[in-house]
């Protein structure tokens, strides 16, 4: 089976945060994974008022999400990122990058939103893997 590829073609800009095109082959099995907070098991805002701590739980309940679906963070093609506006977005990314550094980067949709569902929260994180098995 082939395998997934991510591309940065020639003429867009070539950042090592992100890829611009992901071809999933046929037979790949698609992951979805809903948009995740700075949440433990009860439901209890993690990291107060600090974008860096909330950013590191939000992608930890993305890796836990995605091991229940037998995937890692090697397996993500896209990541969807919002940050209420205002947060200081360099310790967001900054608390973060060293858990999603890759030769081969994901494609990232990044934006500022007014607000986000959990009261409190000041990032939420959602996925799109693919697994060829």
């Amino acid at each position: 089976m082939e395998q997934i590829q991510l591309l940065r073609p020639a003429g867009l800009v070539l950042s090592p945060a992100f890829s611009h095109v992901a071809i999933v082959p046929p037979g790949a099995t698609t992951i979805y994974v809903g948009g995740q907070n700075s949440v433990d098991a009860d439901g209890a805002l993690v990291g107060g008022d600090d974008v860096a701590a909330q950013s590191v739980r939000s992608v930890e309940n993305v890796r836990a999400a995605l091991a229940a679906a037998g995937a890692t963070f090697a397996d993500v093609i896209r990541w969807t990122v919002l940050f209420v506006d205002g947060v200081d977005l360099q310790a967001a990314y900054g608390a973060i990058a060293p858990l999603l550094a890759s030769d081969e980067p994901p494609l990232v949709l990044g934006a500022r939103v007014a607000g986000l569902g959990v009261p409190g929260a000041l990032i939420e994180v959602s996925v799109v893997a693919a697994v060829v098995r």
